[in-house]
C-alpha cells in the first residue's frame, strides 16, 4: 500500500469537488491564505486558527553541537529564529484516535525507500564517474 503526502494541489481539487468553484480561483484563495499566514510569521507575529493551530516564532538559543564525522571538534551553532506549529484541541483529538501501527509501518516503508533513492543516486555517480 502506498500512502502519499496532501499535497496544495490535492487540498485545491478536493476544495473545488466540494463547493463547485473553479480549480483556478480556488487555489488563487488557498495561495493567498498560504501567502498571509507566512507574511504574518515573518514579521514575528503569532497566526491562530481555532480549532486548527498556532503558528508562532521562536527564538532557538545558541548551543554547542557535535559534527559526527568529527566527534572530537565543537561546532557552535547561533542563536536563530524557527516557526513553530502547535495543533488545536479538534486536530490534536483526531491525531489520538489514529491507529499508530499502520503509521510506524509506512514511516519505516518510506525511510527504506529513502535510503533505496539514495543508493540509487550514489550508484548513479560512481557510474557517470566511471564513464567520464
Amino acid at each position: 500500500m502506498v500512502f502519499q503526502n496532501m499535497t496544495k494541489r490535492d487540498l485545491v481539487v478536493r476544495i473545488s469537488k466540494e463547493t463547485g468553484l473553479i480549480q483556478k480561483d480556488v487555489l488563487g484563495i488557498v495561495q493567498r491564505t498560504f501567502d498571509y499566514i507566512a507574511e504574518e510569521v515573518a514579521q514575528g507575529r503569532t497566526v491562530e486558527l481555532r480549532n486548527f493551530g498556532v503558528f508562532e516564532v521562536k527564538v532557538r538559543k545558541a548551543r554547542v553541537g557535535r559534527n559526527p564525522n568529527k566527534p572530537e571538534s565543537d561546532v557552535p551553532i547561533p542563536k536563530r529564529v524557527v516557526v513553530k506549529f502547535k495543533a488545536g484541541k479538534e486536530m490534536r483529538d483526531h491525531v489520538s484516535r489514529l491507529n499508530p501501527a499502520p503509521i510506524e509501518k509506512r514511516i519505516a516503508a518510506e525511510k527504506r525507500s529513502e535510503e533505496h533513492t539514495s543508493e540509487l543516486q550514489s550508484q548513479s555517480t560512481i557510474s557517470y564517474a566511471v564513464f567520464c
